[in-house]
């Protein structure tokens, strides 16, 4: 799996870590159907905004970035968000970067203009199979866009940037065979994703923007290259609003998990509000929400803790207790093979509890049934690290 990571030029927020968690569930589940998974989430540390936000606090890029890295991994381990096989960085990619460049420009899909090296998509026949952009708008005047990203969700027509060349007063570059300079966004991912992964990856991932101007910029650079399918499997998951709107600065309304855990909620909650929907729907967060997803998770513990602690009926297992066992797993699986229904899992999960739980206040539950009722919700919570302490003894 090949899951984009973070841009750190600023901390990462919430619905940053809707998109993580849903690569952590995606991986987990992998796990638990007995793959073994290996995952590089990268860093983007090197880019136009990442420079702009060092000059303007006065500090230099790296600093900023690797301390925004270390909050990162601070909120992955409170998330419980398994750490990375590999976690390269664009600044530690840049002479793969380079050589694919290089291979580039000799194959006839690079240029170099005034001191840039630009990516013409017309030279790659299967451009935009991704988010499938309206070629015939395409200009018939050759333009081409400088920076690493732009806002908003419309196409850039055009050719896009590779090489930023160097300008007298750069503070950030680097000299390699082709000049000095530094390698722009959608050239970056690829070669960290070539240097850990290969060029022939089973999974990638990311979140809703970067199906637009970058995923298909990544395709295209590395498939016009190696010849071959970058991955078989693309996920992207969808935005996560508050109040009904976009995250924002200038809104003002950027929450990050400090944030509610100052507001008395648990990192099982936070987790859960977050995967409780499907990862490809849009998630509106206000604080009333979470209080209702997190009294939802509560009763179910309250469920697990009551079967737990019940005392044990006679050996013999009824059939409705069984089939109800027996549910717990199925069902899950159903779901989850459903393209990670995570929110249906748990509420066809929450509705076998509440059965398993009348059946152990009425002591139709023996000690047997309790421990493989234990071992398949440990099984589940494996996945959902949503449970925490009610499965513990």
């Amino acid at each position: 799996m090949f899951t984009c990571g973070p841009s750190i030029y600023q901390r990462p927020h919430i619905g940053n870590y809707r998109t993580f968690l849903f690569e952590d569930v995606l991986q987990r589940y992998l796990g638990y159907l007995g793959y073994e998974v290996i995952r590089t989430l990268n860093f983007t540390d090197i880019e136009d905004k990442s420079i702009l936000e060092a000059k303007k606090h006065e500090i230099e890029v790296l600093e900023l970035t690797n301390r925004n890295a270390d909050v990162f991994f601070e909120d992955l381990k409170m998330l419980k968000i398994k750490p990375p096989t590999y976690n390269p960085k664009s600044s530690t990619s840049v002479d793969q970067a380079v050589l694919m460049i290089e291979e580039l420009l000799k194959k006839g899909h690079a240029y170099w203009y005034e001191g840039n090296v630009y990516f013409d998509p017309l030279t790659f026949k299967d451009f935009g199979k991704l988010s499938h952009p309206d070629m015939s708008r395409w200009p018939h005047d050759k333009k081409r866009f400088h920076k690493d990203t732009y806002p908003g969700n419309r196409w850039n027509l055009g050719d896009f940037i590779l090489w930023h060349g160097y300008r007298q007063g750069d503070t950030v570059f680097w000299d390699t065979s082709i000049g000095r300079g530094r390698p722009a966004w959608n050239v970056q991912d690829p070669a960290m994703a070539a240097q850990t992964l290969g060029y022939s990856i089973d999974i990638f991932c990311g979140g809703i923007d970067n199906l637009v101007r970058h995923h298909d910029y990544v395709i295209a650079v590395a498939e016009s290259i190696s010849g071959k399918p970058l991955a078989n499997y693309w996920l992207h998951g969808a935005h996560l609003l508050v109040n009904g709107k976009k995250m924002s600065k200038s809104k003002g309304n950027i929450i990050y998990i400090d944030d509610l855990l100052k507001a008395g909620h648990s990192r099982e909650e936070i987790r859960f509000f977050l995967i409780y929907r499907h990862y490809r729907k849009k998630l509106n967060f206000n604080y009333n929400k979470i209080e209702r997803s997190s009294l939802k998770l509560k009763q179910a513990c309250e469920m697990i803790e009551t079967i737990r602690r019940s005392i044990p009926g006679k050996e013999k297992r009824s059939d409705k207790v069984e089939e109800a066992i027996h549910r717990l797993k199925s069902v899950f699986e159903k779901n989850m093979d459903n393209d990670l229904d995570v929110k249906h899992a748990f509420d066809d999960l929450f509705k076998t509890l509440s059965m398993l739980t009348k059946y152990s206040v009425k002591n139709s539950v023996s000690q047997k049934d309790k421990d493989t009722i234990m071992v398949e919700l440990g099984n589940i919570d494996d996945v959902l690290q949503i449970f925490g302490h009610c499965l513990k003894q």
